[in-house]
Formats: structure tokens, sequence, C-alpha cells
């Protein structure tokens, strides 16, 4: 069958022709199969050095045809690859014992990202483009992002980060053979251009200052020299690394988070009054506001709910960093919102899929989800960035060293 023209194509449709999706899935096929056989022999030809039919000193010579089955995202096809006598011929556009095309690759791993298993995208490939993979095949494709996914989490990192969020999400593992809630945390930082960055991710299933030493050394040796703020949700034993590694780095705990954890064993019928006398603290327009405010709290509710003032008081000077900051900075520290965005995303995708085997295949899929979301943020900074920064700089004297160039 030769390529279709413009003209051609035009005329086998007014006759008819192409009756349905299938017609048209089939035709080209057929045009993918002679450019891949076309372009073979054209292969063949530069590797001899002399065209078929015509006569040469090269002792090595055609040989035939394998034939091959491909499989491919537009469905399963025949060829008829070009073989060499002495075996030394290797084929560029489909190489030798492959049988996925370019481009199907791409397909599997985007089906993996979204959460589906391995037997999923067997049968979805099975179903909607006629052909199966083994389990074997998909795995081995999959198990390629692994080495990627290393060698990103070890990755140079920037000198400085004005902000760092870190938050957790409880992915469901199976660890000697019981499936476990496993948390996963993925470190967010904000660039000197106001861009999102995912720095890292780790799982582990315990917090301890220990564990958070090694996670914050990590980073430091892949090249990240100062920070301004750590914007946490309450992770145990963080604060003590932090200053351990960062000791000028402020430290400012998720409000969001706070007031969940003061709510938790509040009564259904108090909910509503406990949460807005809350907020006279948080939303107070400074420190000492916020100070009577938690004190005009305690008056109502610390006989009834002791433990709230307990906790607000216990963290306060880790909540409060935030008042310090004009109103743009305090909305994009006073919560970890930014990352818990992210989480979410992730959540959508893993929600299908139940539990992971291992902590690898996790890594895997929080690698893929990752990337995914950080490329639609390459292309913008925060909002209002150019007001964020210089308000930002007063803190700190390495920051207003780098101010960006607009």
């Amino acid at each position: 069958m030769s390529l279709l023209n413009t003209e051609e194509l035009k005329r086998q449709i007014k006759e008819g022709t192409f009756t349905s999706l299938d017609d048209i899935t089939n035709e080209f096929k057929a045009i993918l199969k002679e450019v891949i056989q076309t372009a073979s022999q054209e292969e063949l030809t530069s590797h001899l050095g002399y065209n078929k039919h015509q006569t040469s000193d090269n002792s090595n010579s055609r040989n035939g045809y394998s034939d091959k089955t491909i499989n491919s995202k537009y469905g399963q096809f025949d060829v008829s690859i070009p073989r060499d006598r002495e075996s030394t011929f290797e084929p560029q556009l489909v190489k030798k014992r492959e049988v996925l095309l370019d481009g199907s690759e791409d397909l599997i791993l985007s089906l993996y990202t979204k959460g589906m298993s391995v037997r999923d995208i067997q049968h979805h490939l099975d179903d909607l483009y006629g052909y199966e993979l083994s389990t074997e095949t998909i795995s081995n494709i999959t198990s390629k992002i692994i080495e990627k996914a290393n060698e990103w989490q070890s990755r140079p990192l920037e000198p400085i980060y004005p902000i760092i969020f870190m938050d957790a999400t409880v992915l469901k593992i199976r660890v000697d053979r019981v499936v476990k809630n496993i948390a996963a945390y993925i470190m967010l930082g904000i660039t000197l251009e106001g861009k999102k960055e995912i720095i890292g991710i780790w799982i582990g299933e315990n917090e301890t200052s220990k564990y958070w030493l090694t996670v914050l050394n990590d980073i430091q040796k892949r090249g990240i020299q100062d920070v301004l703020i750590f914007a946490i949700d309450g992770l145990n034993g963080f604060d003590e690394a932090i200053q351990a590694v960062y000791p000028k780095a402020e430290i400012q705990r998720c409000i969001v988070h706070q007031i969940r954890s003061s709510l938790k064993f509040v009564s259904w019928k108090d909910r509503k009054a406990v949460a807005k006398d809350l907020k006279s603290v948080y939303a107070a327009h400074n420190e000492e506001d916020a100070q009577i405010a938690l004190s005009e709290f305690n008056d109502i509710w610390g006989k009834k709910y002791p433990n709230i003032t307990a906790s607000w008081t216990t963290h306060w000077n880790e909540l409060a960093t935030f008042f310090k900051y004009p109103d743009s900075v305090k909305k994009l520290i006073y919560t970890t919102n930014p990352i818990e965005s992210l989480n979410a995303a992730i959540k959508r995708k893993t929600k299908s899929k139940g539990s992971f085997p291992t902590i690898e295949s996790a890594f895997k899929m929080l690698y893929l989800s990752t990337q995914e979301v950080q490329e639609k943020w390459n292309a913008n900074s925060l909002r209002n960035w150019h007001e964020i920064y210089p308000q930002l700089s007063i803190f700190s004297v390495k920051l207003c060293q780098n101010i960006p160039s607009d």
C-alpha cells in the first residue's frame, strides 16, 4: 500500500473507503508499516554502502527479511525488517528484538502515573489496542523509572531557598506481607525566582529528630546553604533537626494543621463556636493582639478543653512566626497549602490503586506524579512574588544580596 497524499485521501473519503474510526486506524497502521519497512531498507543500504541490485566489492550483502510483530499505541501490526548476511546490520528505527514501538513506553508510563496497576495496564492495552504485553515487560518498563527517580533525588540544589514547605501524605504500602499506613514526606522549595520546586521525597515509618537530621543533612550536602523560613505541619522532631542544621532559619507551624488538631476532640455542638474563637487568635493584627485573644479563648474554653490552649502555648514561638511579616508573606507561609494541593493530586492518583506492593513502587509513583505537577509549575512564578521577595529580603542579608533581576 502506498502512502496517502492529500488528494488520494480526499478521493477515498468521497468513495466511502473510511466508514469508521477502525478503518482510519487500520489505514494509519498500514502507512506506519510501510514507513518502518522503507526506512529499514534505507538504513541497510546506508550500512552496506550500495543500493539493491548494484554490484559492490563489499563482501556483505542483503539476506532476506525477518518478520516481527510490532506493538504500538495505535495497535498491533506485522513488519518485515531486512537482514544482512554477516549479521552486522543494527536497525535504528526498530531495533533488534524490539517489539514495542517508541511512544508506547510513554503511554505505559502515563497510565502507570495515573495509578493503574501493571495488570490494569495489561488489560487496557489489550482492550483498546488489540495486543497483550506480559506483566514482566510492563514491569521492566516501569522499573526504568527508579533510576531516573534516584538521580533526581540526589541532584544538586540551589544554595538559597527563601521558603521550604514540608508535609506528609499517607500511603498504604505492603511491608513484611502486611499492608501498613506509611507516611511519605514531600519537601517543596520556593526559589529566588519565586518558582515552586519539589526538592525531594522521603518514605519512612517514624518521625524522629534523628530521621529528620538525615533528611536535612542530605539536602545540605546537595547544596542548600540557607533557608529563611521552614513552613511545616508539626512533624515530630523536625523543629529540633532544623535548629541543628539550619540554626538561623525560622519555623512556621501550619495554622490549618494546628486548628484541625485543636478541634479533633471538641464535641460537635461546640466546634463552630470554638473554631470562631480560635480565628480571633490567628487572624489577629499582630502577635500581641493574638496573645490577648488566646488568653480570652482560655477564659471561655480553658476548663472544658484545656489541651487546646496548652498546645497553642507550647508551640507559640513556631505558630506566631508569620505575625512579623507583611500580609502578602503571611498568606504564603501560615499554612502548608502549597504542598497540600500537591498531596491532593497524589491522593487522586493513588486512591484507585489500593495499596503498593513495595516502598520502591510507592516511590516510583510519587516521583512520576510530582514530575507531572512540576512541569506545570515550571512556567510560572508565585503570584505577586516581585512584591513578596523584597519584603522577605529585609529579614535576610543573603536574600538581599541575591535579589533576582526582572
